[in-house]
């Protein structure tokens, strides 16, 4: 039988969880609640109601007539899914290096690779602008997706993964005459599977909410992606912010990251866990 002061704790525990459960779920419920008020309605509430009673679509149907949305939409997808797949490829040839071969150096190199962590995001950008302008790729999808082809901290990640795999199977590959190559292919990816789907699903988020570099980098609708599409909807009020359109694109804009984070949420979580696991 449980101790009363076992039961209280376990009641504020399940208090605690579900009002911090509420606080983290009330922007997406705000998000969707202005996105099925009209115009007229939201920019008339001088206090803002949590409810409406005459709930409209039309916002849906205006965030795609406004604006491009479905060319921005195929836009994002194409750098989400290049850069991703180019991504993966530099990682993991780079992880499997720091992880496995021999070389002069090497903790060295990539001791620098990490302190690059340090360098603050702006700085980063900044130099990005540069190279790209005078590389004239400005207004290109090669100057989009060229800054976002690698990543530090997936190298160390994938890194860490790869080096929990035995020794002793890579020893015994190269006995038997596997290439590196063969041999990070039949053995490291699929051993680390779901690390590498992990990385895919995150760094295809980080492209799909991509937002300071694709509005700085571009200036021609041509290459706009869904954030340049919100902001212009934001920005096409008759004299003020159209908000509940600009809600009603990120509902849309949301849906597919909402759905693959709930397809493939066992094997982030397997991801995650085995990533904080060495030994």
């Amino acid at each position: 039988m449980k101790k009363p002061g076992n039961i209280v704790l376990n009641i504020l525990k399940y208090v605690f969880l579900a009002f911090w459960g509420i606080v983290v779920l009330f922007p997406f419920y705000w998000m969707i609640l202005s996105s099925v008020k009209s115009y007229g309605a939201y920019n008339s509430e001088y206090i803002p109601k949590f409810f409406t009673a005459n709930p409209t679509l039309e916002n849906y149907s205006s965030a795609f007539t406004t604006v491009s949305l479905g060319r921005y939409f195929f836009n994002t997808i194409v750098f989400a899914v290049v850069t991703t797949a180019v991504m993966l490829v530099v990682i993991t040839l780079a992880a499997f290096a720091f992880a496995r071969l021999q070389f002069r150096g090497k903790n060295i190199v990539f001791t620098l690779f990490l302190s690059l962590m340090m360098i603050p995001n702006e700085l980063i950008i900044i130099t990005n602008f540069v190279t790209i302008t005078n590389m004239n790729m400005r207004n290109t999808f090669t100057g989009l997706i060229l800054p976002s082809i690698t990543s530090i901290f997936y190298i160390y990640l994938l890194k860490e993964n790869f080096e929990q795999i035995p020794e002793n199977l890579y020893k015994a590959a190269k006995v038997d005459g596997t290439s590196d190559f063969k041999y990070l292919i039949r053995v490291m990816i699929p051993m680390c599977k779901p690390t590498m789907i992990t990385i895919t699903i995150l760094k295809i988020i980080e492209c799909w909410n991509s937002y300071v570099w694709p509005r700085l980098i571009t200036d021609n609708e041509k290459y706009y992606l869904v954030s340049n599409g919100i902001q212009e909807i934001r920005e096409n009020g008759f004299g003020r912010e159209n908000i509940p359109a600009m809600m009603a694109a990120v509902v849309v804009i949301s849906i597919p990251l909402i759905i693959l984070f709930l397809v493939f949420r066992k094997q982030i979580m397997t991801g995650v866990q085995r990533s904080g696991t060495k030994g």
